[in-house]
């Protein structure tokens, strides 16, 4: 097909993306299962022969559909597991384990927790901001929970059914149902509220294609105050074809403090970035860029040593929920 890079991966994607673009409904069922479990298994290993955006226009194409393909087939498996959670009789927060990639997010939070916390000095957020939480919204959740445990949690959602069962979802808790709140309402519409919040959560599948993501960081960019905490997560070799990529440069206005690529089963890269003064104004790119270069390799180390200790927590958390 005329590929420059993994010919025998990208040929897997497209019989899998094929496959899945035929399928009926997206919803959780035997078949959407072991699809997206193949393309999952399929783009997770790094790769770095793969560099999806110097790919062909055919490719780009097809993974902006995929991208879109697999925001919904996710939007469902929330839908139907939060709807599960819902139906136990005492706090569903209780019964988290049984959503099949619980364990990943509880990885991931605990990654992005230690990279804010290398950015607040010493500080610990009042407020924080998700947008684009959806029905089951675990981040929110595993932070309020285990690690920010005194902050006020703010979930943005376009999509008041997904509101509707997230909250149902929290508020049997005595705890979160009195530090989380729903918002439905598209973020495009916040305005003089996001100043309000020290850090600010964008979820990956918020702006599915390049032109969306950026409309939405540079709205944030507009409202933010001053200092405030940007966390994006972004995807990195063949894992692009399951999320939109952010990269530094689409960051203007925002000083880019750190991005993290994981190799293990999270498959979402952390961008950490700061809200820079207007006064102040972008800093020049190439600077930038080295100065980055600097953070995510002592990041990546710091990471490393990390890793076991991230291990261990999320061990723990499942024994208690075991």
């Amino acid at each position: 097909m005329g590929y420059c890079q993994d010919d025998k991966l990208v040929n897997t994607i497209c019989d899998l993306y094929e496959k899945i673009s035929k399928l009926e409904s997206l919803r959780p069922c035997e078949d959407v299962d072991t699809l997206f479990k193949q393309l999952v298994s399929t783009c997770i290993p790094p790769n770095p022969n793969i560099d999806v955006t110097k790919m062909c226009e055919s490719i780009q194409e097809m993974r902006s559909n995929l991208i879109k393909l697999c925001g919904h087939a996710e939007g469902h498996l929330e839908h139907h597991f939060s709807s599960i959670l819902t139906s136990f009789e005492d706090n569903p927060l209780h019964h988290l384990n049984v959503f099949p990639y619980y364990n990943n997010y509880l990885k991931l939070s605990k990654l992005e927790f230690d990279l804010l916390e290398q950015n607040l000095n010493g500080s610990v957020p009042k407020t924080v901001a998700f947008i684009g939480s959806g029905p089951l919204p675990l981040t929110s959740i595993v932070l309020a929970s285990f690690h920010l445990k005194d902050s006020i949690f703010h979930n943005f959602d376009v999509d008041p059914s997904a509101n509707s069962v997230a909250a149902r979802l929290v508020s049997s808790d005595p705890d979160l149902s009195q530090r989380m709140f729903f918002h439905t309402v598209d973020v495009m519409d916040v305005t003089e509220s996001l100043k309000d919040f020290d850090v600010v959560f964008l979820a990956a599948l918020v702006g599915m294609d390049k032109q969306e993501k950026i409309k939405v960081i540079e709205h944030l960019e507009k409202h933010m105050s001053p200092g405030a905490l940007l966390m994006l997560r972004s995807a990195h070799g063949p894992r692009a074809f399951l999320y939109p990529i952010v990269e530094p440069c689409d960051l203007q206005g925002f000083q880019v403090l750190s991005v993290y690529h994981p190799t293990d089963e999270v498959i979402n890269s952390v961008v950490i970035s700061r809200k820079l003064d207007g006064d102040v104004g972008n800093h020049d790119h190439m600077d930038q860029a080295s100065e980055l270069a600097c953070n995510c390799s002592q990041i990546h180390a710091i990471m490393n040593k990390k890793k076991s200790i991230v291990e261990e927590f999320t061990g723990s958390i499942e024994e208690q929920l075991s």
